[in-house]
């Protein structure tokens, strides 16, 4: 498809929604302007460059492998992160997450989310419990927890581990562009205090690589992470902003380099944009963007990996109104985890 113009098409009654094959996924999401701000565009095809860079495999040993196990099927969970339904109360959330083909959901416990940390004592068990009921797991939530020293972090991690809840993702910490080794040890230090805490009540850390913060190029996080208990630390690890960072190859490194590691994905995808005021990374729907699926999942599928995988969706989502955003949110969600799913099947089967 290099070359053409990706598009895809929504119905956005929800409940009746059409989903193209693989054979038709060339239609467009401008109908309804999913496509990038209502823009079509080119997918770039110099990642048929980038497969000379690949990295060798790496061997994985196995008793650091705490989301990975013997090659076959994917069974772990995927999960909305709950992000794009900040209106939803736990049982709609829930209720429109499995109506979509979620396992699972992702659930932000952090200012704005839906259980905020100064309650996460007492709401985080009702949010869990109701999740629960309607048929979902929650295996893991997003805080922005970036110390132990934190007023609310007691509270979330011992309240997530008594609920079984496995893995939690951290907070970022912020690069002032001064002294980074002196900014990234500072870092280093309030993340290992945070993953001691996180360890007496049975909570896995998974790190988060995200564009600007600590960690996202991968390597100056690893040589943090790296020295503590695997059991207890990892990687959440973002392709999307892996490959932002990473340009043609970088990104298959660090792909190599968590592995090992890996706690939970995140998946979504972007495409570089020239504005008036220069280049900027766009948002867009799974498969329209820079992403190599196949050579990820590939990854992932060959090193076992099957801990929980988070579809996020930050790019615009069109609505005149409050309900229309929602509907047309949900359908958006419902197309990228067909895609999801389809990447994951075609990989994972021939293992």
């Amino acid at each position: 498809m290099a070359g053409n113009k990706i598009r895809a098409k929504f119905d956005f009654n929800f409940g009746k929604i059409q989903f193209p094959l693989e054979d038709r996924m060339a239609h467009a999401f401008d109908r309804n302007g999913l496509s990038g701000r209502g823009k079509s565009f080119s997918r770039r095809n110099f990642l048929a460059v980038a497969s000379a860079a690949a990295c060798s495999a790496v061997s994985l040993p196995r008793d650091v492998q705490p989301a990975v196990a013997a090659r076959g099927p994917y069974q772990g969970k995927l999960c909305l992160f709950s992000k794009p339904l900040p209106e939803m109360d736990w049982r709609r959330l829930a209720r429109a997450a499995k109506r979509v083909g979620f396992d699972g959901i992702d659930l932000t416990v952090r200012p704005g989310g839906h259980v905020l940390p100064e309650s996460a004592a007492e709401d985080l068990p009702k949010a869990v419990s109701i999740i629960r009921e309607e048929g979902l797991d929650v295996p893991m939530i997003t805080t922005a927890l970036v110390s132990a020293s934190d007023p609310a972090a007691r509270a979330i991690l011992s309240t997530a581990g008594k609920l079984s809840i496995p893995f939690y993702k951290p907070g970022y910490y912020m690069y002032k562009l001064v002294d980074v080794r002196k900014e990234l040890e500072r870092a280093g230090n309030e993340f290992r205090g945070l993953v001691e805490l996180g360890k007496q009540f049975g909570m896995q850390a998974g790190y988060h690589n995200h564009e600007e913060y600590v960690g996202a190029p991968v390597w100056d996080m690893a040589t943090v992470i790296e020295t503590l208990d695997p059991k207890w630390t990892g990687y959440y690890f973002d392709v999307r902003h892996a490959t932002a960072e990473g340009g043609v190859g970088c990104w298959k490194i660090a792909t190599n380099l968590v592995l090992p590691r890996l706690k939970m994905a995140a998946v979504k995808d972007f495409y570089w944009e020239k504005t008036a005021k220069g280049w900027r990374d766009q948002n867009c729907p799974l498969g329209e963007g820079m992403v190599d699926w196949k050579y990820y999942f590939g990854a992932l599928a060959q090193a076992g990996f099957q801990g929980p995988i988070s579809l996020h969706l930050e790019y615009e989502i069109p609505g005149a109104t409050a309900a229309e955003k929602v509907d047309n949110t949900l359908a958006a969600l419902k197309r990228d985890l067909y895609f999801l799913k389809a990447r994951i099947q075609e990989v994972y089967e021939k293992q």
